[in-house]
């Protein structure tokens, strides 16, 4: 009898022990889903220059010792920004999400989560979030004594939903 008692007793702790991991195990999963973006969300970019809802947070203010500009834009579902040109180049880091890139005269391009995407220098081209995703998008300018961009006219809906 002791010895279906102790039986008894070890099944039962092995037992509430699975239970108490599943939990941990759910609330880290939840924790995980929650979490912030590592850099604050920033100011709201200009509707002349996006459309929808897109924010952006310097990180490096240029200056003309680095002469370079990086910041973090977050992209709401479907915003995205105008064509637009960088007089040497730009460089995109997708941290989250997914998104849109698009240079002139090429296909539209899926952009995922620790993609790395090279906008050569002087090339119209705009980015932003899928219908279904919003984006996170670090970008770098360098060689900014070039200049930085020169902002042009919306991308069209027909050109944002094209395959």
């Amino acid at each position: 009898m002791k010895k279906i008692t102790f039986i008894v007793s070890v099944l039962a702790l092995v037992m509430a022990q699975g239970c108490n991991t599943k939990v941990e195990k759910q609330e880290k999963v939840e924790t995980n889903q929650n979490e912030e973006s590592i850099f604050p969300k920033g100011e709201r970019g200009s509707a002349t220059n996006f459309t929808g809802n897109a924010h952006n947070y310097n990180l490096v203010e240029n200056d003309s010792i680095y002469n370079t500009l990086a910041g973090n834009v977050y992209f709401e579902k479907s915003a995205r920004s105008n064509w637009h040109s960088h007089p040497s180049g730009q460089i995109l880091i997708i941290l989250d999400g997914e998104g849109y890139h698009q240079l002139e005269g090429q296909p539209k391009q899926l952009m995922k989560k620790g993609d790395v995407i090279k906008c050569p220098p002087n090339t119209r081209h705009w980015h932003g979030a899928t219908e279904s995703s919003s984006l996170t998008q670090m970008y770098i300018l360098p060689k900014t004594e070039n200049g930085v961009v020169t902002w042009l006219e919306p991308v069209t809906e027909e050109t944002y939903s094209a395959k």
